[in-house]
């Protein structure tokens, strides 16, 4: 099917969303709370759009917005910046202090004076990611508790929770560094628990910890779990490409 995006003709396939589309097409539209790895979250609302169709037009959150055949998408309209500049200023007051406000300052402030007031030395945006991600891992760690103003990220009773694993998938996921982890000799601490670390087998390298590794044997008991980190797997992958291709190159010189 055919769409308008910004006066351009863009391809799409049935059951894509229009950030997809406009992403492949090089269009940029802001995003905080939409990974790849977890799509579908449409909290921050950065995202929104105006699409047109049937002689209407309405602003749509392009991340959970399936496209049709025939919409027009304008990412970047008069309406659409002063929508996201009043998104800014509620995130602002919701967490201040969170790294995702950096970019946002920068691209759409300096914020004029508004009437939301900040909630000070706030980080965390509850864009829900950091669940969700220990969700999909299987472990349940931690949820969003509360509502209103009082809603949260916590664990269970706000005690270092048993059933994390120390994996730290919350913290790489969260936009706003509001989840705090360390990692020094050897130990990494996440949600007041500290962890021993297992090293890589080639390197040496600090990568998982021990109730990650059992976790992972146990989703897959088939496979093996390799202690090896990202550049020593991906090194070993060469290695391995390179006697193969060199095992084929011999056969072929000594029987042509």
């Amino acid at each position: 099917m055919k769409i308008i995006i910004d006066g351009r003709e863009c391809s799409a396939r049935r059951g894509e969303y229009l950030l997809d589309v406009a992403r492949r097409e090089g269009v940029y539209i802001p995003t905080l709370c939409h990974l790849d790895a977890l799509p579908g979250q449409s909290c921050c609302r950065m995202c929104i759009v105006e699409v047109k169709e049937g002689g209407r037009s309405k602003p749509v959150a392009s991340c959970v917005y399936p496209v049709k055949d025939g919409i027009e998408v304008i990412t970047n309209s008069d309406k659409i910046q002063r929508i996201r500049k009043t998104l800014v200023k509620l995130l602002y007051a919701s967490s201040p202090q969170g790294k995702h406000m950096e970019d946002l300052l920068e691209r759409y402030g300096p914020l004029p004076e508004s009437r939301f007031e900040a909630d000070e030395g706030e980080k965390c945006m509850l864009c829900g990611l950091c669940v969700r991600a220990c969700e999909k891992l299987g472990a349940g760690a931690i949820s969003i508790i509360n509502r209103g103003t009082a809603k949260e990220v916590a664990p269970p009773f706000k005690e270092p929770p048993e059933a994390c694993i120390g994996c730290g998938s919350c913290a790489h996921v969260c936009p706003s560094g509001a989840i705090e982890m360390k990692e020094e000799g050897g130990i990494r601490t996440i949600w007041d628990k500290d962890f021993e670390l297992l090293q890589c087998t080639c390197c040496g390298r600090y990568i998982m910890t021990p109730e990650q590794y059992e976790h992972l044997k146990a989703k897959d008991p088939e496979s093996e779990v390799v202690l090896l980190c990202e550049v020593c797997k991906r090194k070993k992958s060469a290695d391995g490409f390179r006697d193969a291709f060199q095992n084929i190159t011999f056969k072929n010189i000594a029987h042509p």
